[in-house]
């Protein structure tokens, strides 16, 4: 599995949102984007994760820094996650682990001491130029926004 570090190039992506729409890295050209990546939709630590980024889209958007979620559901369970909990992140869905595969956060981990293979909770801040800021691989969902928001005001 490549991991990506501070100074890589961000690897573009092309995939749907719950509305269906396509979305593209290279629409957030000349910004800088949050690009998270979750297990599943509407479970604990997902649903924390998710909330607590909604909670902060305002001060986000203050720096002008937009936030991506991406996981493997489709654009139905988006849909139904976001209704369920009012969010206004937008969700990607990547069916294939394509984007998944290309920042690392999709291999084995081990939960509950079994290993398996699936998604790695990982959060890359993504530079007005394309390029990886930072890098978190592993993350806690619960203050795991709030700790992108530091970071950037550091």
């Amino acid at each position: 599995m490549a991991t990506l570090t501070a100074g890589d190039a961000a690897p573009g992506f092309t995939l749907h949102d719950q509305d269906g729409a396509s979305v593209s890295l290279g629409d957030y050209a000349g910004r800088k984007v949050v690009v998270y990546f979750y297990p599943k939709d509407d479970t604990p630590g997902c649903t924390k994760e998710a909330c607590q980024f909604n909670d902060l889209l305002n001060e986000f958007s203050k720096i002008d820094v937009d936030i991506v979620g991406i996981s493997a559901d489709d654009a139905s369970s988006h849909l139904a996650f976001r209704e369920k909990y009012g969010l206004n992140v937008r969700l990607l869905s990547d069916p294939d682990h394509d984007a998944m595969n290309a920042y690392g956060a999709w291999g084995e981990r081990t939960r509950d001491g079994k290993v398996t293979v699936g998604v790695i909770r990982s959060t890359f801040l993504v530079g007005p130029d394309g390029l990886i800021e930072n890098a978190w691989y592993n993350v806690n969902p619960d203050g795991h926004p709030a700790e992108i928001l530091a970071a950037l005001a550091a």
